[in-house]
């Protein structure tokens, strides 16, 4: 008799739910739940379970389920595991329904000063991530996940794209290498996936064949929303192919670092002061403004340390880059509050893009400051810093009619 287990590795019985499958004969399904809500829930898990059991073509089972209080779409992701275990391939995948909140959009100039990692297959850091304010969320399904979970992790990712609310943060995956990587695309992409982190980049044919396949998924599922792509530099190769990969699609909207692969690649360690790493650092920066792109710094890995966080944003600030990782909510602010422009950088974009304006009205061609002519990069970066001094608090969206008052 067959059998297949989600949720469980070893002995380690998961914060949300196990369950357990095995084909029978009997021609019915039989469903034992144990959980300490059993009498509030119980009927309702089972109705939950025989329905899921129906939609994917399974009409002769018994079933088994420890559960710790799993939301409904983490019960169904457990059960698909579970059944895709046993051998048996769905005749339709289990989907919950897709929520409103889950169908906002993205644009390829958006913030991305803090993008926050989430294990794909814990969905106790998933349910509340969006009330932090990062601007992207990453579901991760790569490093973070065991190689026993991934076929889990990819399923209960999928169902949280179509279940949770993350509250206008950008929705972001980080997928597997090779193979691996391109079924995790198949389960996500029909989600309303903003974002791809494509790990251990060396090449622009990487990034080509990642979008190849997305853009393969978006055409049989009618996906009209571009899917954006952000290679991760990992490794010597990388750093050196930086600008190939940048520019390898015009999808490809962001540039990021990964240092303690990077440091490992070239032998060292990873220091708090970056000497290592400073030439791939900056090697990322001028290959992003080069195509175009923003670059995004590494993740910052002492969750304690706060002013070690701040000063790291700081200087990664000051050498080009517009966003960092987060590995837990509470750096979420403090990077925000660095990456923020100060008072004298707000006033001299403001005189800049008042001059821009003023010269728009006019029909000018050429922007000038006093006597001084302000070349278009200048205006740009000058709206981008009145653009994040909004959305940071520092400055009011009708600063304008203040201006004039």
């Amino acid at each position: 008799m067959a059998r297949g287990e989600a949720g469980r590795r070893g002995a380690d019985i998961r914060s949300d739910c196990w369950i357990s499958i095995e084909e029978t004969k009997s021609g019915t399904i039989e469903i034992e739940v144990k959980s300490k809500t059993a009498t509030l829930y119980g009927d309702s898990i089972r109705s939950l379970i025989e329905d899921g059991l129906r939609t994917m073509g399974i009409g002769s089972a018994r079933v088994e389920i420890e559960d710790q209080g799993a939301l409904p779409f983490v019960i169904m992701a457990r059960l698909e595991a579970a059944v895709r275990r046993l051998g048996l391939e769905p005749s339709q995948p289990y989907l919950p329904p897709m929520l409103s909140e889950c169908t906002y959009t993205t644009s390829r100039d958006r913030m991305r000063r803090s993008r926050l990692y989430l294990p794909g297959n814990e969905p106790k850091f998933m349910i509340n991530a969006g009330i932090h304010h990062p601007d992207g969320i990453i579901l991760d399904l790569e490093d973070s996940v065991h190689p026993d979970e991934k076929d889990a992790a990819r399923i209960l990712v999928r169902n949280a794209l179509r279940q949770v609310d993350f509250m206008g943060a950008e929705r972001m995956i980080r997928i597997n290498q090779g193979k691996l990587g391109y079924i995790d695309l198949e389960f996500t992409i029909p989600h309303n996936v903003h974002v791809v982190l494509i790990p251990k980049c060396e090449d622009a044919e990487q990034v080509k064949q990642v979008d190849s396949k997305i853009e393969a998924i978006r055409q049989a599922n009618g996906i009209s929303q571009p899917t954006f792509l952000m290679p991760i530099i990992e490794s010597a190769r990388g750093a050196i192919k930086a600008f190939e990969i940048a520019s390898a699609s015009p999808n490809v909207v962001a540039l990021t670092i990964g240092l303690e692969d990077y440091t490992a690649d070239i032998g060292t360690q990873r220091t708090k002061d970056g000497r290592e790493s400073f030439w791939a650092r900056c090697e990322v920066v001028n290959a992003a403004r080069a195509a175009g792109i923003q670059p995004i710094d590494t993740v910052f890995s002492d969750v304690r340390d706060m002013e070690g966080l701040r000063q790291s944003v700081l200087e990664a600030k000051s050498l080009g880059f517009e966003g960092k990782g987060c590995i837990h909510p509470r750096q979420i602010n403090v990077i925000h509050e660095a990456f923020a422009p100060s008072d004298e950088e707000i006033e001299k974009a403001k005189r800049i893009v008042l001059a821009f304006e003023e010269a728009q009205s006019k029909g000018l061609g050429v922007v000038a400051l006093g006597s001084k002519m302000i070349d278009p990069p200048v205006v740009k970066r000058a709206i981008r810093t009145v653009d994040l001094a909004i959305a940071t608090g520092k400055l009011p969206d009708n600063w304008r009619e203040q201006h004039e008052g």
